[in-house]
């Protein structure tokens, strides 16, 4: 029997019962942020919910953590509360659930419809790690800047991969992104290029948020690694190809990446998504006892992007790939990180790296998709080798059930052009 909540939803929604993703909202332009989880087409405020006293349970009844601008005081109280306030909000929103349903007043309070609200980045995100984790997309980045001959290097195999990115730079989605500025290669014997990002491009993402974290000097055990991981969100680390090329030599990603990242604004736990959980792909060479899980798993999560041109209502779908392809699961590279005795701290994130499948199709970003220009899309009339000015890109992530769906929402992302008083 498939649990129902008495607060309609449409049967094509991402956010039924079976998901309660948290987020942070305002309910008006004048309100303070506060926290909230989504149901069909309305926003739950827990604000309201708390100080009705009904988070009695032993983790929640004498928190705070529901009044505040952030999930983070959320997140540092771990899983027993994650799933103690999960339990307690699907049998509040349960069909025959009355304490909710039969108290109009407290409902008119509580339940806000979704097309009112602001949604706001839901975590105080104090560190941001980007791995490299699609054996897919690694190789065809491998492909094409080093060529056939060896397109992965070895370490690749042993180690996740990362770089630490620029956490004041990510933005909720629905933020117009910017072009940005940097250096080129240069052509011939002249200067680098200097001026707005010819190869502007996305990435199809999906990142990790922290929960209680570690302290410094004290890694976190790979079997333990997912009692620290609240939930996935999706997210567009934009790249600007042609700066990225020109500076990553010899220390990595720098202003090719800081400009901007996209997440989306509702974070859906772990809990909400261990129904599509799948065993992740088998690891050759095997991996070192430090990142050997128990049970090693993914998720069926169907991730695409389209893309709507500028000046062009048609939006065209260029990739379907999905959560699956990933060849390091977000608890290794948890576990990777910590190995040092880094401290992750909560609302820290960390994203898997463009997710890329096996087929064309599935490429997750246009350097693959167009390899690197050379084979530019056709997009509703229009071509695209990287992305214009005006251009937006939507990411969607949705996992089926049986007469329900688990989603993310949308990640989207228009781009403005470079200001034009710089030189």
């Amino acid at each position: 029997m498939v649990l129902k909540s008495f607060v309609e939803v449409q049967p094509d929604s991402h956010f039924p019962i079976q998901n309660l993703p948290f987020g942070v909202f305002r309910p008006d332009p004048n309100s303070d942020p506060r926290p909230g989880v989504a149901i069909g087409d309305y926003v739950l405020d827990l604000s309201v919910i708390s100080s009705a006293g009904i988070f009695d349970g032993e983790f929640l009844k004498n928190s705070d953590s529901f009044n505040q601008p952030n999930l983070n005081k959320f997140l540092e109280l771990g899983r027993p509360a994650w799933r103690e306030a999960r339990a307690t909000l699907q049998k509040l929103l349960s069909a025959d659930e009355p304490t909710l349903r039969d108290n109009g007043i407290l409902k008119q309070k509580a339940l806000v419809p979704m097309d009112k609200v602001q949604m706001l980045v839901p975590i105080a995100i104090g560190d941001y790690t980007d791995f490299f984790a699609s054996m897919h997309h690694a190789k065809n980045c491998g492909l094409i800047f080093r060529g056939p001959e060896n397109p992965i290097t070895p370490n690749w195999f042993h180690v996740p991969i990362a770089y630490h990115g620029r956490a004041s730079s990510i933005v909720i989605s629905g933020t117009d992104i910017i072009r940005p500025r940097g250096q080129g290669y240069p052509t011939g014997n002249s200067a680098p290029y200097f001026g707005p990002s010819r190869k502007l491009d996305f990435e199809l993402e999906m990142a990790a948020v922290v929960g209680p974290g570690n302290g410094l000097g004290k890694p976190i055990d790979i079997n333990e690694a997912a009692d620290h991981i609240f939930g996935l969100v999706l997210m567009n680390d934009w790249s600007a190809r042609d700066i990225q090329a020109w500076e990553y030599v010899p220390l990595g990603p720098f202003l090719g990446k800081s400009f901007g990242t996209t997440i989306s604004p509702w974070i859906v736990t772990l809990d909400a998504l261990e129904p599509f959980a799948v065993d992740a792909p088998e690891q050759n060479p095997p991996s070192l006892p430090y990142l050997t899980e128990k049970k090693s798993k993914n998720y069926d999560i169907s991730l695409q992007v389209s893309v709507t041109p500028a000046g062009h209502k048609e939006t065209c779908i260029v990739t379907r790939s999905n959560f699956n392809n990933l060849y390091w699961t977000i608890t290794q590279q948890l576990a990777h990180h910590t190995i040092n005795g880094c401290n992750l701290r909560p609302g820290d994130i960390f994203g898997t790296g463009t997710i890329s499948g096996p087929e064309p199709e599935s490429y997750g970003c246009l350097l693959e998709l167009t390899w690197n220009g050379q084979k530019p899309l056709t997009l509703g009339g229009v071509t695209r080798a990287f992305l214009e000015d005006g251009d937006e890109v939507i990411f969607t992530g949705i996992c089926k059930g049986e007469g329900y769906s688990v989603g993310f929402g949308t990640c989207t992302g228009k781009i403005s052009p470079s200001p034009r008083d710089l030189n």
